[in-house]
This record gives C-alpha cells, structure tokens and sequence, in this order.
C-alpha cells in the first residue's frame, strides 16, 4: 500500500473557527467583487467590440469561481455536521452572506454586458437562431470558436442566467422587486433547513406502549426521571421513527407518532407558504405563468405539460394496483385486530402501513427483517460495496488510519482533516488499470447527534476541476447519514432498506469522485435535477442481485453469508406493495407541481397548503388519515418537514420517478445479464459519470445508450407494460 500512502493533495481541513466560518465568508465575496469590478473597469466593448471574449471575460470569472467553491462548501458544510451549535450558527451565517453575494453578483448589469457581448461575438446566436433546442454538441462548440462543448455550455447558460436573474425587467420599482424577493427566498431556505436541522422534539412513552419495538432501538433510548421516572423518550430521528411505525404493535402509539412527526417543524409551515408566494410572485415578473414553468425550462422535461403528463399517467396505471394492496393489507389489519381483541373500523390508515406492510412481508415470505439485518454490519457492508465499485469502475480506497491522517493533514494534526470523530474517511485511487493516479476524497459520516443533518446525503464538500496552470483539482465528497449507533451487544444493523439507502448515497459520492470536468459548477452530481438521481438509481439494482447481495453480507456473529434461500425470499419482496411506495412518491411529485402551478396569484393567496398535502394525500395514495375519523385536513403539517421542496427540489421532486425511466433503461440494456462486467462498469464510469453537468444530459444518455431513452424498462420493471 507504500504507492497509496501519500495523495498528491491533502485533503480539505475543518478547522473553523464561529469568527473565522463568518470573516472567509465576507473575505470570498470581496475578492470576486474586485475581480468583477476589475473585469468592468479594464474591458469595453462599447469602445472595442473585439475586446470581449471568453478568455477576456469568462475564463477569470470560472477561475475563481473554482477557487471559491473548494471553501466556500465547507463554510456551508458546518451547519448539517458540526457538533457545536455555535459553528453551526456562524455556518448558517456564512451561508447566507455568501447566497445574498451571489444574488448581488447575479444582477449586475455591468458584467451581464461584458457576457452578452462575449456571447454575440461567438458563434452560438446564430446557431440558436436558427434551431432554439439545439443541443451543445463538439460541432456547434467549434463552430461557435469556443474550445469545447463545456465551454460552449458555460457560456450559454451563463448569459441565460442573469435574464433569469431579472436583469431582462426594466430597471427600477420591478427590478428591486426581483431582487428582495430573492434575498428573502434564500433567507427562507436557510431557516426553514435550520430548524429541521435542530428539531429535537419527542415523545414519551410507557414501556408497555412499544410493544414490539425491537430491544436494540429501545436500548438507545433516553430513560425519564422527575415525572417521566419508568418512561422512554422517543425521537423523531430515524432510527427512533421507522422501527417504531413498523413495530409498535399498539395503534394507538402508531397514530401519535405519525401525526408528532408531520407536527414536528410547524414553525416552518409559514416559511413554506411564504416561500411559494414569492417563487411564483417572481416567476410572473419574468414573463412566466408560473414558477413551474421557470424551473422546469433548464431542465430535461423543458414543461410542466410533460411534468404533468407523464405523473398523470403514472398515477393513472398504478391506481388499480394500489387498490388492490390495501384490500389485502386491510384483511391482514382485521385478522390481526380480531387476534388482539382490538376494535376494528373498516379502515387502513397512514400510521397502519409501515406495520402491515412489514407483517405481511414477515408472514407471506416468511422475512424477519431483523434477521436479515444481522447479516448486514455497517462495516463490513461498506467495504462490500466499496469492493464492488473497486471491480466495476476500478476504483481503489484506501482508509485512512489516525496515523496517515496525521501524515497528510497539512496542518500536520489528524483531528485537523474530520468535522467529527465519528467520520471515516478514504483516500480514492485509480486501479492500475485505469492508472493509478488519485481520484480524490470520500468521507462517511454514519450515525445520528444532536443539530446533525437528519436525512441520508451526499454533500461535494470540493469539487474537482482544471486549473490554470492545466494541472487536476480532486474533490471531496461526504455521506452524511443516520444509521443507528452500535451498542454494547451488537454493531450497526443495516435493514435491507437501509442497505439500499446507504448504496444510492454512495453511488451519488462515486458520481462525485468520477467528475472530471473542466469547471467546478459541472463537476459530478452538478447535472439537472431530473437526471441527478438516476445513476444511484440505477445502482440500487445490485442491492436486488442474488451474488451482490451475498457479496456484501457478513453475519455479525458468525461471519457468515447470507444463505440462498433468504435471498431468493428478500428478492421475491421487491415488488411488494410497490403501487403504493410509488403513489407515495407520486403525492410528493404531484403536491409540488400544484403549488408551483396556480392559474393565478390570487388562487396560491387563497390555498391552504395543509389541507392541499394532506387531501392529496388520501385522494392519491388512497391510504386513510385523521380525516377518516372526524379531523379536519388541516391535521399535519407535512409540507413543513419536507426538506426537498425548499432545498433545490421545488418544482422539481418528480425527477425522482422521471429519473427511473432512464436508470431503469441504462441498467436493462447495459448491466442487467451482467451487473458486474467491469468493461460495461468503466465505460459507464468515462461516458456518463465523468461528464457530470459538462454536457447536455440527453446527449449522454444517448452517448451511452447508442439510442434515446425509452419508458419501456421502468414500465415492465413496474408490472404496469400494457
């Protein structure tokens, strides 16, 4: 291992300070402000048109946008990770100096003129004239005399973005409108995370009302004293949530969490409702009918018609199906109830169905997810699906000891390079095969604390990029998750969802370590949000796949595989009750576009955005809430803990299903016969993860397609082929 022990980089430090996170913050923002203000002062192309070219006026722009973007992550970063609460505020500070900077910086005139004119002085009018959906192609780049298709790319979509920014409204009283309205839009986003980020609410519990909880979660526990002495505190983290909604076998409790945790961020429910007003207040000062509209334009669907299309017939082929699985789990609910002596009413509800859902699964394929979870360890799951992506895109990672980090920390100090002690952390190698050179850095940061991020999430902590002196810049990249702790008696259990939750998020980080493109803003996931999920999408596959999963197991005690016969049942469960896990998704996709396309301001003023969620709901998934029993739909506010519909995925959720049309393609026509054909893997890894955002998303799928995408594989995949 001596060739791996010393990167050609070191990695990132993260040694803020609550001061320093604040004062590089500003420090960033005044450098580019020099650099622009530079930019104005020295070219003039109303004096020498010739003046203004990419070199000139983009190429010092993309520089120090390259620059910036390798602190200004990490000063972002702090506020999801830190286990100080008063870096996390001074991350969230920096953040929001740096996104009111970026708003300042996307709406000045001065600079949108010097990128128009480079833009008119290029070939690429003429060609958009002519054909306005042309793809950016190597012909169109050289035609337009720019170096490449990425350069060609930047430049377009760069002048793009000031007129989407406003700078196409009349200067003054609109134009100032614009502006606020976008401050406030960020200051929105960055609270509305915030308080999910530090929600800490709970319930607590007598021990006889988690019956069925398996120990190990309750183990985790906080044990009561003073007036809550013999209770239990439950959480609404994950690792408290899920086990408790698929085991507790007393309803009621079920019934209490659900509804906590759709209450858990109230506070937010206003945020949400503002944001909304103004996203669409913004959208009709451009000329747009809607704020759909506005962010759907840049992406792969190009319209909310398409959008709307395709959920529509969606929700119309799974409806049936859907039906069907709430009889059967209906009848497993009476057999249960009649068995217990509890009442039955004749209905299934939202609070029943991870518990059916998971009886079922234990009853009619005899799976006891538990057991399953056994052969699954954290660890030794992790370095399995590592080995597997070493094979399929030779890749090499090597973890690093307390000894190496102290080696190549530049600070000289180990601790200097982690956010916490918790976070593992890899060097990331080419395969003699492809090389042997660097790739770069992935981080896991695995369990839940106290302010953490509470989701699963790949964060590109640097991103990769060529620099000026044409010498690579390798990124970092983290796995922010929240996998149950170990315990005295037994390690980090990974239910078999958890399995396929902690590969999506990896494939997302080795779609990050795989980028390299010339700029930072199209390294790795940098793509359109309805193709950014589909190469993890696609990689969940192998988590279905009788010799992968044996391949990743390892019992905890015995150290053995998993036996066949356990996976042929775990695999005959991937279709279960799939209608209503994608009904599910469909209500996110669907509730999103309707508040992104109201008829008219007026009609979103008059909407209550509670009852909407939660109407949609029932109406979509056809599983039954409070309503059922007498509440009105104002009951939850599940809009408010739904991170996504703040943090980048406004208008935009559906490319979660879109997506699975094309990973589903990619993975039938290329890996299914053979998910581990190391030729397939790496030419996966050079045509489309390599080119990140660099390009036009369509144009690499169909590069390694050798055709356009089609439906037909994610239909079948579904049962729903007609």
């Amino acid at each position: 291992m001596a060739k791996y022990a010393n990167p050609p980089q070191p990695p990132p430090l993260f040694t803020g300070t609550k001061d320093s996170i604040v004062a590089d913050s500003k420090s960033l923002c005044d450098r580019t402000r020099s650099l622009l203000d530079s930019l104005v002062a020295n070219v003039k192309p109303a004096e020498n048109p010739a003046a203004a070219t990419f070199e000139s006026v983009v190429r010092p722009q993309t520089e120090d946008e390259n620059e910036s973007s390798l602190s200004a992550r990490i000063l972002g970063f702090y506020q999801y990770v830190s286990g100080d609460s008063a870096l996390r505020d001074a991350s969230t500070e920096a953040e929001k100096i740096m996104d009111e900077f970026s708003i300042e910086c996307s709406m000045r005139e001065d600079v949108f003129r010097l990128v128009d004119a480079v833009y008119n002085n290029s070939g690429l009018v003429t060609s958009f004239e002519k054909d306005k959906n042309r793809l950016i192609d190597a012909a169109l780049a050289k035609a337009a005399g720019l170096d490449d298709v990425e350069s060609a790319r930047l430049l377009e979509k760069e002048r793009k973005s000031y007129i989407r920014n406003g700078l196409g409204l009349p200067e003054g009283a609109q134009r100032d409108r614009f502006k606020e309205i976008k401050k406030r839009l960020s200051q929105i986003q960055i609270a509305f995370q915030k308080n999910l980020n530090e929600e800490n609410n709970g319930l607590w519990f007598a021990k006889e009302d988690l019956d069925g909880v398996p120990q190990d979660v309750l183990d985790t526990l906080e044990k009561g004293t003073g007036d809550n002495e013999g209770k239990i505190r439950l959480s609404f983290k994950y690792p408290d949530l899920f086990p408790t909604l698929k085991f507790a076998k007393n309803p009621e409790t079920r019934r209490k969490v659900f509804i906590e945790n759709e209450n858990k961020c109230n506070e937010n429910a206003p945020l949400f409702r503002e944001a909304l007003l103004l996203r669409d207040e913004a959208a009709r000062l451009l000329g747009y009918p809607d704020h759909a509209s506005f962010r759907i334009e840049e992406k792969m669907a190009k319209t909310p018609k398409t959008v709307l299309d395709f959920l529509e017939d969606l929700k119309a082929r799974l409806a049936a199906g859907g039906v069907k699985e709430i009889d059967h789990l209906l009848a497993l609910k009476k057999k249960d109830h009649e068995s217990r002596n509890l009442p039955f009413d004749g209905n299934y509800y939202l609070w029943d169905h991870r518990f059916y859902d998971r009886m079922m699964i234990e009853q009619e394929y005899s799976i006891d997810e538990n057991a399953i979870a056994e052969y699954f360890p954290l660890k030794s799951t992790v370095a399995g699906m590592l080995r597997i992506f070493e094979e399929l895109f030779g890749l090499v990672f090597v973890e690093l000891t307390p000894e190496d980090r102290k080696r190549i920390s530049s600070t000289g100090k180990a601790e200097d390079i982690a956010w916490h002690d918790d976070v593992i952390i890899f060097s990331v190698w080419d395969d003699s095969s492809e090389g042997g050179g660097f790739v770069g850095y992935l981080y896991l940061d695995l369990h839940p604390r106290p302010g953490k991020y509470g989701h699963a999430a790949n964060f590109s902590l640097s991103p990769g990029f060529l620099k000026a002196d044409g010498t690579r810049r390798y990124p970092a990249t983290a796995l922010v998750c929240n996998f149950s702790k170990p315990t005295a008696k037994k390690p980090s259990l990974l239910k078999h969802d958890e399995v396929v939750t902690l590969f999506h998020e990896l494939g997302h980080g080795i779609h990050d370590l795989s980028g390299r493109t010339r700029f930072a803003r199209y390294h790795g996931t940098s793509t359109v949000r309805d193709f950014v999920e589909a190469p993890s999408q696609m990689l969940e596959n192998w988590c279905w796949t009788p010799s992968q999963l044996k391949s990743l197991s390892n019992h905890y005690e015995s150290g053995n595989p998993i036996p066949d016969d356990l996976i042929e049942k775990l695999i005959a469960t991937k279709h279960v009750n799939d209608g209503l896990f994608n009904l599910r998704q469909l209500h996110f996709g669907l509730f999103d576009m309707t508040v992104h396309t109201p008829k008219t301001h007026e009609e979103l003023e008059k909407m209550d955005v509670s009852k909407l969620y939660n109407d949609l709901r029932v109406q979509i998934s056809q599983i039954k809430g409070p309503e059922a029993q007498g509440e009105p739909s104002t009951w939850g506010n599940g809009q408010a803990t739904f991170g996504h519909l703040i943090g980048g995925y406004d208008a935009g959720y559906y490319g979660y299903l879109s997506s699975q049309v094309y990973s589903a393609d990619m993975f039938y026509s290329v890996f299914k016969s053979n998910p581990m054909d190391p030729t397939q893997g790496r030419r996966y890894r050079h045509t489309v993860l390599e080119k990140g955002g660099s390009q036009d998303e369509m144009l690499t799928l169909e590069q390694f397609l050798g055709r356009k995408p089609s439906s037909e594989a994610f239909y079948k995949e579904l049962g729903l082929s007609s």
